[in-house]
């Protein structure tokens, strides 16, 4: 059978050393649910989640080598593909049961339209149980792991999350004020290393991906509180839902946004491409 981790001498590149300083963990590393509770927290509220290079034309290698390299050694951020394909080689290198699921995100999206598949997040078997946890899902990614297979709300760092079945697929849901959203949809099926090169190539390179038309970046904050940039926009969301909006007046000060709240930096006069400023651009 084919398997959809990795093998053990690509896990020898990874160092998880650097990679605990990356996101400014010092706990213990044994194979448990409060270890993987405390992973996804720091995770993602250190190495943020963006688009830029897609922007910037510079091609996304999904290679672990070429991922840490970027994430861990050069302090940028990225997409699911390489979010959770990086998560995914820490956590099996760390001794847990984990394997990459395919999704379609669907935040945002009504249920008559269908996105394309080009998502992955990671599937973990711990004390008998099947979690999920997904550290590359943009505004909304799990800052805890919540279970496959249960029925109502459960909590996390931040937002409640749920887990329902309809028509034989599972919808991923976050719980925003008194309603419940969709953040993703999947069946269960394993997104093997084929499967997440075909999804990262369409999703950096088709002309009809939202990644090639927008800015996205977003991570997540202590105290429930998320930060996220859309084109030029700013907004500084804290954990009863308030939202503090601000946008960027010029290019030099969308850079600021990135160095300041996201720790991304780039060198002064950086234009992304697509990206008219000033003006939000259709995805």
């Amino acid at each position: 059978m084919i398997p959809a981790t990795y093998s053990p001498e690509t896990l020898a590149i990874l160092d998880l050393d650097a990679y605990f300083s990356r996101i400014g963990y010092h706990g213990p590393r044994d194979v448990s649910r409060a270890t993987l509770d405390a992973l996804s927290l720091a995770h993602v509220s250190s190495i943020p989640f963006e688009n830029l290079d897609v922007l910037l034309e510079r091609g996304i290698d999904l290679e672990l080598g070429a991922v840490q390299k970027k994430l861990v050694f050069e302090g940028r951020g990225g997409y699911c593909f390489e979010q959770n394909s990086l998560f995914l080689a820490v956590l099996q290198k760390l001794g847990f049961e984990v394997q990459p699921l395919s999704a379609r995100v669907r935040i945002g999206r009504p249920r008559d339209f269908i996105p394309p598949r080009t998502h992955v997040f990671v599937r973990v078997e711990l004390d008998g149980e099947s979690w999920i946890v997904d550290v590359g899902v943009g505004g909304l990614s799990l800052t805890s792991a919540i279970r496959l297979f249960a029925d109502g709300e459960q909590p996390t760092a931040h937002e409640p999350r749920r887990i329902v079945k309809e028509d034989g697929k599972f919808f991923h849901q976050a719980r925003q004020g008194e309603s419940w959203v969709d953040v993703c949809e999947f069946t269960g099926e394993l997104m093997y290393e084929i499967d997440r090169e075909l999804g990262n190539w369409f999703t950096s390179a088709h002309p009809n991906s939202h990644f090639r038309n927008r800015l996205v970046v977003a991570r997540s904050a202590p105290g429930g509180r998320r930060l996220s940039l859309l084109n030029n926009e700013l907004t500084l969301r804290a954990a009863d839902g308030r939202a503090e909006v601000q946008k960027a007046a010029s290019p030099d000060e969308l850079l600021s946004f990135l160095d300041q709240h996201f720790g991304l930096h780039f060198p002064a006069g950086t234009e992304f491409r697509l990206y008219p400023f000033g003006e939000l651009v259709a995805g």
